[in-house]
């Protein structure tokens, strides 16, 4: 593709043409090989290629953007721009003055920074020329007039004229996607000299990366989760810290409700000397961010078998940071008897989870599940030490 392709893309002219291959693939599951030659009668090969693309796209990033339909997205892009809930919730701390936002991608969190500051003072730096066209169109289409999209490389740009700045390293620089710090464009040691120029800083990162030593002293290392999943690890400096030196898992809902965990990694996990009425599964946030012992030490919960992160209590916790179940039942993982169980409860909708345990929950679940209207969860897990599995419903917290 060249770059006059994606101006086209994102300009009037193309217009017509994404409705109509919107239109034509709504009853459809994907592009087809005959759509596509009929557009190349028309069109050049590469923009009836990002035309049926981006409408595939613009699909899959429902879930990220409410206004999705209006946006423009590469393949790498949408899976690396964070979705407009989390991006609210982290522009939330930064200054409503200059801030820049570098290796801005197709414009999330840029989005959510303009949406917050009324400053004209506003950078979203992108070194892929074609990627800074799709971001500057994103911000227009959102009336984001005040932020600015310059193509640059960011380990040259100067974070000292702004009150605080983000970044987005790449983590797939060599082709393949990592977690390790060390291995992002830009570089480890260009992270370190931007943070010695201006350490009001937040830098994102994989959830599974472990960031170095003196960050960890240094910053706020936050787990940002939504949608049921942990999303991105920001690593927060500076004015932007809330909690220097500790760590927190932010859990945002569809709405943009936020519950923040805060709390220290790997603290002292009771064991339940029995299984209570409730069973509890931390949301993915906090178990990325080791933070489980924080919730058993505000609610006194206590874990089902040592290692293992389902938590037990006797009370119904009001607690968006983790999922409740009433345990119906707890049985030893025998087919047969977990067969009889579903049946006899006529459970034709059955969930299976599974935790520290060597199974396929698919196979688990066709072998015992029963005929009817009836639903549970069957979590299967070490309970008191040995393998059991637990028949549970899922239930809302009393708020």
């Amino acid at each position: 593709m060249t770059l006059d392709d994606y101006r086209w893309l994102v300009s009037d002219a193309a217009q017509p043409w994404l409705a109509r291959v919107r239109a034509t693939l709504a009853d459809c599951h994907g592009p087809t090989v005959a759509l596509l030659a009929r557009l190349r009668k028309e069109l050049s090969a590469e923009r009836a290629h990002l035309v049926v693309e981006q409408v595939e796209l613009r699909r899959r990033a429902c879930d990220k953007f409410a206004l999705a339909e209006r946006m423009f997205f590469t393949r790498k892009g949408l899976e690396q721009a964070t979705d407009q809930q989390v991006a609210a919730v982290k522009a939330a701390r930064f200054p409503a003055g200059a801030v820049a936002d570098l290796c801005g991608g197709v414009g999330g969190d840029a989005l959510a920074l303009a949406r917050r500051s009324a400053s004209e003072e506003l950078r979203a730096i992108e070194l892929d020329p074609a990627i800074a066209i799709l971001a500057t169109a994103n911000l227009r289409s959102h009336d984001r007039e005040n932020m600015t999209v310059v193509t640059a490389d960011a380990a040259a740009f100067p974070v000292v004229d702004y009150a605080a700045w983000h970044i987005d390293p790449d983590r797939r620089a060599q082709g393949r996607r990592t977690s390790r710090v060390e291995l992002y464009a830009p570089s480890l040691d260009v992270l370190r000299r931007l943070l010695h120029q201006n350490s009001n800083a937040a830098i994102k990162l994989a959830p599974a990366a472990d960031a170095p030593p003196e960050w960890c002293e240094l910053a706020e290392l936050c787990w940002l989760g939504s949608r049921g999943e942990c999303r991105q690890q920001v690593a927060w400096f500076g004015s932007l810290a809330r909690q220097a030196g500790r760590r927190s898992a932010t859990i945002v809902d569809a709405r943009g409700g936020e519950r923040t965990i805060v709390g220290q990694p790997d603290e002292p996990i009771p064991i339940a000397p029995w299984v209570g009425r409730y069973l509890y599964e931390p949301h993915a946030a906090v178990l990325a961010a080791k933070l489980a012992g924080a919730i058993c030490r505000e609610h006194a919960l206590a874990a089902v078998s040592s290692g293992v992160a389902y938590l037990t209590g006797d009370a119904l916790i009001d607690e968006p940071a983790c999922a409740a179940f009433e345990i119906l039942d707890v049985l030893p993982l025998d087919r047969k008897q977990l067969r009889a169980w579903c049946r006899e409860r006529h459970i034709g909708r059955l969930e299976v989870k599974k935790r520290g345990v060597d199974m396929d929950p698919e196979k688990l679940r066709n072998a015992v599940i029963g005929a009817g209207d009836g639903e549970a969860t069957f979590v299967v897990s070490r309970v008191l030490g040995a393998v059991q599995a637990i028949f549970a419903r899922r239930v809302s917290p009393p708020g």
